[in-house]
């Protein structure tokens, strides 16, 4: 996927966040001029235009950007409760809009609508359960919106336990699937780990990992739904 344009340049920390969590490629641009010069050979897949701090110039962009001999499209603008009023007369500048601040789950959405609607491609491949978003291009990891830091095998071991909810595995399964065959630690290295991403998915979500006495643990719901 091509990146897409983000204005302005820096952009704000949340869409910032927010777009790296849901794995898109992105540049932010500082005008017309920066939108053509950094544009890829393919074509921006996109723009989002947060209008809510220079109003007067990220409509402008908006403008510039329709103005093309193809125009460019989906275009998102970002906007504050306030300026609602003022997109019923830009409506054919953009396709849609998000209110400021930010929300990762409800960008994420209406950037993957946009692409539906246009038939690009929406994003990277991703594993999902519930609240949890794991990015396997980006290797990083969030639930309910908020990034979670993890070392590379807590990584590992959080993807390929959401990869199959429901299904229980012993901890020499998970040495063996995770961590390779010719991995020499004991079983106890999966205990650790799981108290490590326990305590990092925090006490409300901690239950994602379920302790199955005697066997191993399980990931989510059982598949009857238990």
């Amino acid at each position: 996927m091509e990146p897409l344009l983000v204005y302005p340049d820096p952009p704000g920390a949340e869409l910032a966040q927010a777009l790296d969590l849901g794995g898109y490629p992105w540049k932010a641009v500082s005008d017309a001029e920066a939108a053509t010069r950094l544009e890829p050979d393919d074509g921006w897949a996109g723009a989002v235009v947060g209008a809510d701090r220079d109003p007067e110039g990220a409509f402008g962009l908006c403008r510039d950007l329709r103005k093309r001999d193809l125009p460019l499209a989906p275009l998102l603008v970002l906007v504050s409760g306030s300026q609602l009023d003022d997109l019923a007369l830009r409506e054919d500048l953009l396709d849609d809009f998000c209110l400021v601040p930010v929300r990762p789950r409800e960008l994420e959405a209406r950037l993957k609508h946009l692409f539906w609607r246009t038939g690009q491609g929406t994003r990277p491949e991703l594993v999902e359960y519930a609240e949890l978003v794991l990015n396997l291009e980006t290797y990083q990891a969030a639930i309910g919106g908020r990034p979670l830091d993890l070392t590379y095998m807590e990584y590992e071991l959080l993807k390929f336990l959401a990869s199959h909810p429901g299904k229980v595995f012993t901890r020499e399964t998970l040495l063996s699937r995770v961590w390779g065959y010719d991995y020499y630690g004991g079983a106890r290295t999966v205990d650790v780990h799981v108290r490590r991403l326990r305590s990092k998915l925090g006490d409300e979500r901690a239950p994602l990992i379920h302790t199955v006495r005697s066997v191993g643990y399980r990931f989510g719901e059982t598949r009857w739904g238990a």
